[in-house]
């Protein structure tokens, strides 16, 4: 067919770079040869385009939106006629290029060619009515014919055969729906709910940014509930008794454990009951005794087993793997995964929920495992080389599955060695290869053991777990090893001495061990993203349980994204691998059951929104019904929220242990604030209180109690002003005259007054940080400042005559007593990465040094990883022809000292800690770090060294610190917070 342009053609749309020429290279025998173009290839037929994923995204047309700091009641719920299409600004000349090839002339058909999904779907029909332009409320298309290309595999003849077989626009209708939706839905809850709890928390006053989601929201609710039980666990002593049996061949351990022991069920089931775990000292001893020295008989169960290798990984599997083995976040991972698929091409594409390949990819993988055992990578092309010498390779259901393909296959790598790798992507590309090796090799074989040793009535278990075969774990070599040893407590896992058939041994020896339960443990990354993908467990109702069954909590491209948006909102921060909920999101969960819109925080909204757009898909249901019942839903919950009446929500609130500053009354938390209760902490006390959450930010009980124990707190991160710009400052309380009570206040360190009052700064009893640099005099302490003894007026000199000052925050950066201490003896701090840029808002690391020449703290920057740019002849582009590129000097530190000085002394050379310069430990501090002098950051490090060496932090709070026998002395009670610690050394050091 010809156009008044030339022949007709059909335009691909796929999703990604890499399937658009995989569709040019399979389509070049059949269609002839094609050329490539800046932004797409063609040939005589067809032209072959794509996006790098969501190029279009929907959002509310601007006459009903409603903008941040505008946000209230009155303008709730936001449900727009029709949503606008905005182009992603990052992607917007890709768009740009896709729309000018879909609306030229000779383009008279178009195929969807996105990931087989809803997603893929939801790319292609956005860009396509993004092209045909808004006309009458709505957005129409191009007019020109749509079929939909359907691939499940990425190999030459399967996707030659997509398009001998190409669905017809109609029968994707059902699909297009429910990806439309799903995104309509999702923007409606999050952004109504948002905004409704959002204008809730800031009745008040300020800006309390509470963001809510269909999926962030229950992803939070699983890690609080498991942080409740911890914080409700109260620990229980229990016994084991452990016994050595000596037979002819030598001895064995084993456990005592109940045989009529049968594991609790219901709902108000005792879940720390075990068959091996005797609740009374006195009844272990009494077993103990009964049958040590005594004769025993053996019974034993001996049966080989196998075990095969894990699948081979989709994402959330593989984020989960490389957080366990390496601590990598979810976010790593999934940036490691994508430099290796994308500028390595090393690995597939890895934003997968498969874990099978298409049933066509024996030949493929056949020829990676040539190039692995090819490639000179010595850890892993002997296993390549055993597997093709071996015939490991052959067709299997575990392995290729169409049925369990979705958009993608599972992750493996790809046909091409990798080179240049960083050590961390190294690391995880080994981690794909193993697996990828292992699932092809035999099962491991073991031969287990299951011993039973009876004296007296009381019975002995010894399980033995012995390697016949390694299999697959042979690819992991001495390390699977190692876990299949796992001769823990002589109870499993080991070789075993043989025993005679009716042979009789004796008890040897016999220990009763005392044990404590312990909580269950917080959720790591790992087990988070598990948690999230098998969230449709939780669920009772059978059929929104199946409709979540594969798709769990968001999708393995988005975990990574929801876990890392709620550590950015402060909803839960990370301590070591364990990742821990803030007070602001206890707070959210109150929030929302007292609202009676606790369905937010559930899996089920997932489910049930899973199992009507599944509906959608297959034309049971229609999107106007679907749309109507969110619109319905967001009413519900904005209408919950806004009319609201009573002062607090219902929870479980905290008492503090300091008393109200003003009568000494009991001061108890509740939804918005700490006030004071009276003195029998019931009353109405006398009118003091603070909110909970000043400029959106929660304290954390914690916090609460230290600010009112020592009237002041911070500097402390996560504020938002009421436009909503972040913001780090330190909080006082305060006594007002004029109302007679303590009132909360921000400290942005106003040190001027005792310039221009003339009133006395009295250092005494306060550490210096290290010499000035200008003069020589203390730097010390003061305000929101570290400055010079000598730039206020003192005792000692009333008219100040050195202008050094430094600000304890700069641009959001707090700068630490450590850091001010190491600038003034070393001439920069370390590298601090919190600073935040006044003009783009963007976050920035830099050193803080002292500029002798301009004679202020300054920034330094890392130098740059690249080398600088040549010109035509050859120079570097900073540098004039002939002449050395001169340092860049440093910028200037925002509240660093402006004036000018006179010449002034050179820096005192570094002081270091003696004697006579440092602080003298107390008899008991010393037990704990040493006699020596020390300064007061070094004794809070050999403390804190001293507490992690000894495991003294709290399992329910790691805030809290249990004094052992030798910290009890320095404590002065059984347990302290770790903001008390400063305080309390201080008492010890003179």
């Amino acid at each position: 067919m010809k156009t008044a342009e030339g022949f007709a053609k059909t335009l691909v749309i796929a999703e990604k770079p890499s399937v658009a020429q995989d569709i040019v290279r399979a389509l070049t025998p059949v269609a002839g040869k094609f050329d490539k173009h800046d932004d797409h290839f063609e040939s005589d037929t067809y032209v072959v385009t794509s996006a790098v994923g969501h190029l279009v995204e929907i959002a509310a047309p601007e006459e009903f939106d409603v903008k941040r700091g505008k946000w209230s009641f009155a303008h709730l719920p936001v449900l727009p006629p029709y949503f606008e299409l905005k182009p992603i600004d990052k992607t917007k000349s890709r768009l740009s290029a896709v729309v000018r090839l879909a609306k030229r002339k000779d383009v008279t058909k178009l195929i969807n060619a996105c990931d087989a999904g809803r997603e893929g779907e939801l790319i292609f029909r956005l860009i396509e009515q993004y092209a045909g332009g808004l006309k009458g409320g709505s957005y129409q298309t191009l007019g020109k014919p749509v079929q939909r290309l359907w691939l499940q595999s990425m190999t030459p003849a399967a996707i030659r055969d997509g398009f001998e077989h190409l669905r017809s626009d109609a029968q994707m209708q059902g699909l297009a729906d429910a990806a439309r939706s799903r995104s309509e839905a999702d923007w409606m809850v999050g952004i109504n709910g948002t905004r409704a709890m959002t204008a809730f928390n800031s009745r008040d006053g300020g800006f309390f940014l509470t963001t809510v989601g269909r999926v962030q929201t229950p992803t939070l609710s699983i890690v609080v509930e498991r942080e409740e039980k911890i914080r409700a666990h109260r620990s229980r002593d229990y016994w084991e008794i452990h016994a050595a049996f000596l037979a002819e061949a030598g001895e064995y351990p084993g456990k005592w454990f109940d045989p009529a022991f049968k594991k609790p069920t219901g709902d108000d089931a005792d879940l720390e009951q075990r068959a091996d775990r005797v609740w009374s000292q006195r009844e272990a001893q009494a077993i103990a005794d009964a049958v040590r020295g005594k004769a025993a008989s053996v019974k034993e169960e001996s049966k080989p087993t196998t075990q095969a290798s894990g699948l081979l990984y989709d994402l959330t599997s593989l984020q989960r793997e490389a957080n366990g083995r390496f601590g990598f976040s979810a976010k790593t991972t999934l940036q490691l995964a994508q430099s290796l698929y994308e500028r390595h091409k090393a690995l597939t594409y890895p934003r997968t929920d498969s874990r099978a390949l298409p049933e066509d990819y024996l030949p493929t993988v056949k020829q990676t495992f040539e190039m692995l055992a090819d490639s000179g990578m010595k850890h892993l092309a002997p296993h390549a080389r055993t597997a093709l010498d071996g015939g490991y390779i052959r067709p299997s259901k575990r392995i290729f599955d169409n049925s369990k393909v979705s958009d993608h296959f599972a992750i493996i790598p790809t046909l091409q060695a990798p080179h240049g790798l960083s050590e961390a992507e190294q690391k995880l590309y080994d981690l794909v290869v193993r697996r990828f090796l292992a699932v092809f090799f035999p099962s491991a074989e073991f031969m287990v053991t299951t011993r039973i040793t009876s004296v007296v009535n009381h019975h002995f278990k010894t399980e033995g777990k012995v390697l016949v075969k390694p299999g697959w774990m042979a690819v992991y070599g001495k390390e699977a090893a190692e876990d299949v040893v796992d001769a823990k407590e002589g109870d499993k896992g080991q070789n075993l001495v043989p025993v005679r058939e009716g042979e009789t041994v004796r008890t040897e020896s016999v220990e009763t061990k005392g044990l404590k339960t312990k909580p269950p443990a917080r959720y790591s990354e790992a087990t988070l993203l598990g948690a999230m993908e098998g969230a449709g467990k939780l669920v009772d109702d059978d059929e929104l349980r199946e409709a979540m069954q594969e798709k769990g909590l968001g999708t393995p491209a988005t975990r990574a994204a929801i876990i890392e948006g709620l550590l950015t909102e402060k909803y839960m921060f990370r301590e070591g691998r364990e990742i821990i909920p803030t007070a602001k999101a206890f707070q959210l969960m109150t929030l929302l059951r007292g609202l009676g819109v606790e369905e937010l925080s559930k899996p089920e909204l997932t489910g049930e929104w899973e199992y009507k757009l599944a509906q959608m898909e297959h034309g049971k249901l229609s999107r106007a019904a679907f749309m109507g019942e969110i619109a319905a839903m967001t009413e519900r919950m904005v209408k919950k929220a806004k009319e609201y009446d009573r002062d607090t929500i219902p929870g479980n609130y905290a008492t503090l242990q300091t008393p109200c500053p003003n009568c000494g009354g009991v001061v108890k938390e509740n939804y918005r604030r700490y006030g004071c209760t009276g003195a029998d902490g019931n009353s109405e006390g006398c009118g003091f209180s603070f909110g909970k959450s000043p400029a959106g930010r929660t304290f954390e009980p914690e916090e609460a109690e230290q600010l009112l124990a020592t009237k002041k707190i911070g500097p402390l991160e996560g504020f938002r002003s009421k436009a909503g710009w972040p913001f780090v400052a330190e909080i006082v309380i305060k006594f007002n005259e004029e109302e007679k009570n303590w009132k909360l206040e921000f400290d942005f360190g106003d040190d001027k007054k005792n310039e221009e009052t003339g009133e006395l700064v009295d250092f005494t009893g306060s550490e210096s940080l290290g010499a000035c640099p200008k003069c020589g005099g203390a730097v010390h302490e003061h305000g929101a400042n570290y400055v010079c003894e000598k730039s206020v007026p003192t005792m000692a000199q009333a008219t100040p005559t050195c202008d050094f000052k430094s600000g304890k925050i700069i641009l959001q950066q707090p700068v630490a007593r450590e850091q001010m201490s190491k600038l003034l003896e070393t001439g920069k701090t370390d590298l601090l990465d919190k600073f935040v840029s006044m003009r783009t808002r963007r976050a920035f690391k830099a050193f803080l040094a002292w500029d002798k020449e301009a004679g202020k703290v300054n920034f330094e920057f890392a130098p740059s990883k690249f080398p600088p740019r040549k010109t035509a002849a050859g120079a570097p582009v900073r540098a004039a022809a002939g002449k050395a590129a001169p340092a860049k000097k440093a910028a200037p530190a925002k509240k660093a000292a402006a004036k000018k000085t006179p010449a002034v002394k050179a820096p005192k050379a570094p002081r270091k800690t003696t004697a006579a310069s440092g602080k003298q430990p107390s008899a008991a501090l010393a037990a704990v770090i040493g006699a020596d002098a020390v300064s007061r950051p070094e004794a809070v490090k050999k403390l804190w060294d001293y507490i992690k060496a000894n495991g003294l932090q709290d399992a329910a709070n790691k805030r809290n610190i249990n004094a052992d026998a030798k910290l009890e002395p320095v404590f002065g009670k059984p347990q302290v917070t770790m903001f008390e610690i400063a305080g309390v050394l201080g008492k010890h050091l003179s």
